[in-house]
């Protein structure tokens, strides 16, 4: 989605519990319109009534085109999203949403093996339901693991999914999961998909390296490496900016295009911090270059990349940055602000 688009209103027509721990929110258009298209992996930034605006991957189906569906973990630690939605009736509440975006797409594999912990299965259920309908799709298998049976939201219905084989391991009665069997000897041509606490992410990265060519794995992060997980499964390499500028930053300036305005940008802030001096609206959320909502255009200049997101060529092409993290490689950066 273009960050320079606007918000739209949808209406949280219900609200439901999906495992301890774990509510999920349906919202819709007030007016019964159709909502964009979106492919599975995406995700939509959703302000809530305190003005925290999340990041929170859908789960429902793309074939539903009037409503969103997503799933948010309790989270003790939280930086108040979390802890918001669990605490407030939401239900008849209009709250502003931005997007879908999708930095977590499912490419074409010959086969698919797919990991989950704890909430981290939000992402790749429609995945999984998109191939367990299509007729003739590749072999799938599914390990998710959590913490207990009772807080594994959706588990019924992925253990129903047809084509693939799911692997329940709740962590109370089986330990640690079994990721050495989970990829064992799987051929080239195989998609590893993986969500969930950073130490599960770092397991399966060490395995899939030694096994598969570069480009097998597919990670979504809802939290840096270096960050404490809160909890097994709740959500976000270099690491990124950790809100102020390293010893090795320089300033620089930066021009916001539209907006007709130059700022310096000294090594010790943030590009974003900056930003919002001039344009207070621009759109942001994690802050850690893990969600893509405050991906910006660049026009000139050539953009030093701290994200998760962009790929090498991406990077290389360097035409959008994620400005919560980025900096410049030179003293001047053009955004389209």
């Amino acid at each position: 989605m273009d960050n320079a688009a606007p918000a739209r209103e949808l209406l949280v027509v219900r609200a439901e519990r999906e495992a301890e721990g774990v509510v999920g929110l349906t919202l819709a258009d007030p007016g019964g319109a159709e909502l964009p298209e979106w492919e599975p992996g995406a995700h939509v930034d959703i302000e809530l009534p305190s003005g925290l605006t999340r990041s929170y991957s859908l789960c429902g189906s793309p074939r539903e085109r009037h409503s969103y569906r997503v799933a948010v973990l309790r989270v003790p630690r939280s930086r108040g999203g979390s802890a918001e939605i669990h605490a407030t009736d939401l239900v008849g509440r209009r709250l502003r949403v931005r997007g879908p975006r999708n930095h977590f797409p499912l490419v074409p594999a010959d086969r698919y093996v797919f990991i989950a912990g704890g909430i981290g299965i939000t992402p790749l259920l429609p995945m999984l339901r998109r191939l367990s309908e299509q007729p003739g799709s590749p072999r799938w298998t599914l390990l998710y693991g959590g913490r207990s049976l009772e807080t594994m939201a959706f588990r019924r219905e992925v253990t129903g999914l047809r084509g693939g084989e799911t692997t329940l391991w709740p962590q109370d009665s089986h330990g640690l999961p079994d990721l050495d069997r989970a990829l064992r000897g799987l051929p080239t041509g195989t998609a590893v998909y993986c969500c969930g606490p950073e130490g599960l992410l770092r397991e399966v990265e060490a395995r899939v390296d030694r096994r598969l060519p570069p480009g097998a794995l597919h990670t979504e992060r809802f939290r840096p490496p270096g960050a404490a997980d809160a909890d097994p499964g709740s959500p976000g390499g270099t690491d990124p900016a950790d809100g102020t500028g390293g010893t090795g930053d320089a300033p620089f300036e930066v021009e916001l295009r539209r907006t007709g305005v130059t700022l310096r940008v000294p090594a010790e802030r943030r590009l974003l911090d900056v930003v919002r001096e001039a344009v207070p609206a621009v759109p942001y959320s994690c802050e850690e270059g893990t969600c893509g909502t405050c991906e910006t255009k660049v026009l000139a200049g050539v953009p030093d990349h701290r994200d998760l997101l962009l790929d090498d060529d991406e990077r290389e092409a360097g035409s959008t940055m994620m400005i919560c993290v980025g900096r410049s490689k030179g003293p001047r950066l053009v955004l389209d602000l």
